[in-house]
């Protein structure tokens, strides 16, 4: 039987590039070689496009782009191929299904699954209005408050006012929410431009670090919570992992604690909750998954208040890590399912969900 050609996308224009090459790198080495032909495809920090030939290695150690080939996917439906020059001549490397492995802006908002959409190939993960819902922690919150799904208290700041409102701003936080606190660039992941404010100085400086990733901040009421994250798999009868819980080694999980603390944080999957909590957490994440019309994966992260025991839902990602100390491919292990099998499990879901699209009209 002829191998299923897949495409594997990684790198982009974000902040999280580097973490994009550490999950890339985990996702290829483990997807099973005698189904699937693999067409590793970067992208780079200026957003050029490039089809890798080379060794899996290269990509994790950001050396892959020594032996890339310039390549662009045509938006139209009849190429569903990647097309590079080489020696002059075109070269068209046609796939079947897109597995992203983008995380942050420019990957998992919408924007290449736009794309895909236009060249009509089946991918992985979320469709374009929830990937991009679900970047924007703002939105995110909004609706999962509208559908009546808890939330922290928070408040949306913009950049353009910082120039002349930055005094009232942090005024009205310190009224609201008072210290500490979460500043957040409202679109992006892996913790970047995070700050966890305890005073007045720390907030400024933290809303301006914030406006370096975005123009839409978001501040957070601080509780005293564990960090607890849910796996969710499926497509219209998606499924929830067993909880795990993160022991994080700095004050919260920030991207040096997630990627680069030598295994001092500690990751306890099953996570330790009373049977009650656990089943809550699964059918909160399950719900959240539906209330933001998701498909394929998500990993739902939640925080549990220490002090009265309430679970809030913080955030979905929709493009999860998938670096060898991820949390979502660990889960599943957890619950029974390998690594391998799920990424099997996940191009079927991208495949059904793309037959079930082409089942409509379209006029």
């Amino acid at each position: 039987m002829e191998k299923m050609k897949v495409g594997v996308v990684f790198g982009g224009q974000s902040g999280e590039h580097e973490v994009s090459l550490m999950s890339a790198t985990s996702v290829i080495k483990v997807m099973d070689k005698t189904k699937y032909d693999i067409i590793p495809i970067g992208i780079t920090k200026e957003g050029k496009w490039h089809i890798f030939p080379g060794d899996v290695s290269k990509i994790e150690d950001g050396s892959w782009q020594e032996e890339a080939i310039p390549a662009f996917l045509p938006p139209d439906t009849g190429y569903r191929c990647l097309i590079s020059l080489e020696e002059g001549k075109e070269v068209r490397h046609y796939i079947d299904v897109i597995f992203p492995v983008l995380h942050g802006p420019r990957g998992e908002d919408g924007t290449v699954q736009g794309v895909f959409e236009l060249m009509n190939i089946p991918y992985v993960s979320c469709g374009v209005s929830s990937s991009a819902v679900c970047m924007d922690k703002v939105f995110t919150k909004q609706i999962l408050r509208q559908t009546g799904l808890p939330v922290v208290d928070f408040k949306v700041f913009y950049k353009k006012d910082l120039p002349h409102k930055l005094d009232e701003i942090i005024s009205e936080v310190e009224a609201s929410f008072g210290y500490p606190c979460f500043v957040k660039p409202a679109n992006m992941g892996s913790s970047v431009g995070i700050t966890k404010a305890h005073d007045r100085e720390e907030l400024k400086s933290g809303i301006m670090l914030a406006a370096e990733y975005d123009r839409k901040l978001l501040v957070e009421k601080f509780i005293p919570a564990r960090e607890i994250e849910c796996s969710v798999l499926g497509n219209e009868d998606p499924k929830a992992s067993l909880p795990g819980e993160i022991m994080p080694s700095h004050e919260f999980y920030d991207y040096t604690a997630k990627y680069f603390d030598g295994g001092k944080s500690k990751l306890l999957i099953p996570a330790p909750l009373a049977g009650e909590e656990t089943e809550k957490i699964r059918d909160l994440a399950v719900k959240a998954f539906k209330a933001l019309d998701c498909s394929g994966m998500a990993r739902v992260d939640f925080l549990m208040s220490k002090v009265s025991g309430i679970i809030y839902i913080n955030e979905l990602n929709t493009i999860p890590g998938f670096t060898k100390i991820s949390m979502y491919p660990k889960m599943w292990e957890a619950a029974g399912l390998p690594y391998k099998e799920l990424i099997d499990k996940l191009i079927e879901l991208a495949i059904e969900r793309h037959r079930e699209k082409q089942a409509l009209k379209l006029s």
